[in-house]
């Protein structure tokens, strides 16, 4: 049994030619469309879609489409009203980022911990200021961090903290039995007292109808004011005008932010030049094994769905993760 696959980006080298191996034997169609018009003529016949973006005015032309596998944990990009109503599959990378973005986290939250920004500022400065950056420091063991969204980042997250004497808290959807490396579950309607607890928070949620914006002013205002906020999830989630008025009036530390709401982030925001808040633009999700790992996962689902079997990492997407 054929397949006609389009890969809706420019592939690494020998991603086409792993694609082949891994179904030694087939008639395999492989197709790069990186662009709406290539799409369009490409995707009859087509039954899988390898990329992260799918036009809704295309969707009528990808009647013999069964499967799109996303290049991304959020899927908020592709999913439109004609993917929801129709029958094809949806299935995200998650996993392939979960490492590097949590070491991204917790690069942050040690990074203000041991008051490395103001120590960078006064390098460039000559300045030996012991004083102002050791009274600036503090360690993380007896700590709390909660964490927004147990999926494979959020677990990636509490399992590093773990290791640095963190006490854990983590919002789930569902009730679910404790991993034993989280201290306490939340449900969605407990967060209050999960920030109120904590001295960290990390949001890694994704980007929903349900989650635009769920941390805003309440959320921030319950957050302790010596409490440090951390963004490696969408920046739609934050309402972020709520955020830089907490920053600024002091209600909360500070904040480690890798997403902004809009990207890339508008010169004139306060929040470049505040001194308690590290952006990054976008770049937690980056590693040079990023792509091992995406391939692992697409390979995977290629032989289940060859073979006629479930595949892995499916999207629900009407919820949208």
């Amino acid at each position: 049994m054929g397949h006609k696959i389009i890969v809706g980006f420019d592939p690494q080298p020998g991603l086409i030619e792993t694609i082949r191996s891994a179904l030694p034997g087939e008639d395999l169609e492989i197709i790069t469309a990186t662009d709406d018009e290539a799409l369009a003529q490409a995707l009859p016949g087509a039954d899988i879609l390898l990329g992260l973006r799918l036009n809704p005015d295309l969707v009528p032309l990808a009647s013999s489409l069964r499967w799109i596998q996303t290049i991304s944990a959020g899927v908020e990009k592709l999913v439109s009203p004609a993917l929801i109503n129709s029958d094809i599959v949806i299935t995200n990378a998650s996993g392939a980022h979960a490492p590097q973005i949590s070491e991204h986290i917790l690069a942050m939250l040690l990074a203000f911990a041991r008051n490395l920004p103001t120590a960078y500022r006064a390098q460039f400065d000559a300045d030996w200021d012991y004083d102002t950056i050791a009274r600036g420091s503090f360690e993380l063991e007896g700590k709390t961090i909660g964490v927004i969204g147990l999926g494979d980042l959020g677990d990636a997250v509490a399992v590093k903290a773990r290791a640095f004497g963190l006490d854990i808290l983590a919002v789930r959807n569902r009730p679910t039995a404790k991993p034993a490396y989280v201290d306490e579950i939340f449900l969605p309607a407990q967060l209050p007292e999960l920030l109120s607890r904590s001295d960290f928070v990390v949001d890694t949620l994704p980007l929903t109808p349900n989650t635009r914006h769920m941390i805003g002013a309440p959320e921030f205002a319950a957050m302790r004011d010596s409490a440090y906020f951390f963004n490696a999830g969408r920046g739609g989630t934050v309402d972020q005008e709520a955020l830089i008025s907490a920053l600024q009036s002091g209600a909360i530390a500070g904040a480690g932010l890798d997403v902004t709401d809009p990207e890339p982030l508008p010169p004139e925001s306060p929040l470049w030049k505040m001194p308690n808040v590290i952006i990054t633009p976008h770049t937690s999700g980056y590693s040079p094994r990023v792509r091992e790992r995406f391939t692992r996962i697409f390979l995977d689902n290629l032989a289940r769905f060859h073979a006629g079997e479930p595949l892995a990492n499916v999207v629900n997407a009407a919820a949208g993760y």
